[in-house]
């Protein structure tokens, strides 16, 4: 006599609870209990961790990376698993994981890229500014040839006392420059570079202003007069003839250095004072 109950040879019975009937699946035999699946890290959308996806530590051998691959793939396939998307998910990061690890070069690259990422900037001491803004004046020639400063930071709040950091300004730097310089601890120090007055130059952006005071029979005649630019060099300055005072003439390149590379222009404003000459009038 048979049972009511149906039985299968081979196969354990399944439970009546319906909460574990999931692990539970037909096969050609019958039903067949189904293991819960290996939990894995759960998948990241960014940056995933494909050591982590393979339970492997940093160091791990090639070998080791293939026999977990090997293992978890065959855990985790989906046709194991019913198809579950879950199970499709995780095969693709197992691949995903074993592709880039198996391959020395890419697992270089990638190792990199994850210590690169991890390098977060120190966040600032309570009570130390984010951003500390201070001008310093260069003279003409300090933009053109360079210099080496020293900038101290006296914060009551660093528990480290007086800061103090060394500022290479490089040659043919452009006037209104600006240099980030990171503070110990976090949070910098951002150096705006200005020119300073000049009793021989006005500065306007990268241009340089100055006078040339000629004679009269010079403005007249015309020819070629002398300045001195901006390193102490003499430049010719050509005086057209019947030249205006007040007219402009222009020296290209002889200015400041400029943002996008060049230099700005040296302009020479001529001046004179127009001959006065007083005679007796005739006849009276």
């Amino acid at each position: 006599m048979f049972s009511a109950s149906p039985c299968f040879s081979g196969h354990r019975q399944p439970p009546s609870s319906p909460k574990h009937l999931s692990r539970w699946r037909y096969t050609s035999t019958g039903l067949d209990f189904r293991p819960p699946p290996a939990k894995l890290p759960p998948l990241q959308s960014s940056r995933p961790d494909h050591y982590a996806t393979l339970g492997l530590h940093r160091r791990c051998t090639e070998a080791q990376i293939r026999a977990a691959y090997r293992i978890l793939a065959k855990q985790h396939h989906p046709d194991v698993n019913g198809g579950a998307r879950e199970a499709v998910a995780r095969t693709q990061a197992l691949n995903a994981a074993y592709e880039t690890l198996s391959d020395p070069d890419r697992r270089q690259a990638y190792d990199a890229e994850s210590a690169a990422a991890k390098k977060t900037p120190t966040p600032p001491r309570p009570g130390k500014a984010a951003a500390l803004t201070k001008e310093i004046h260069l003279g003409i020639l300090e933009f053109l040839r360079g210099a080496k400063l020293d900038v101290h930071v006296n914060d009551p709040g660093n528990l480290d006392g007086a800061e103090t950091y060394e500022l290479v300004i490089p040659p043919e730097t452009a006037p209104g420059a600006r240099f980030k310089i990171p503070r110990t601890g976090g949070g910098f120090v951002v150096v705006r570079a200005k020119a300073k007055p000049d009793f021989r130059f006005k500065v306007r952006g990268s241009d340089l202003r100055c006078d040339l005071k000629i004679n009269a029979q010079r403005a007249l005649q015309g020819g070629v007069e002398s300045v001195r630019g901006a390193t102490g060099n003499f430049l010719r300055v050509p005086i057209p003839k019947k030249v205006a005072s007040g007219e402009i003439i222009r020296l290209p390149g002889e200015g400041l250095p400029k943002t996008r590379g060049g230099r700005g222009d040296l302009l020479v404003r001529i001046t004179y004072r127009p001959e006065v000459r007083i005679t007796r009038a005739s006849g009276r």
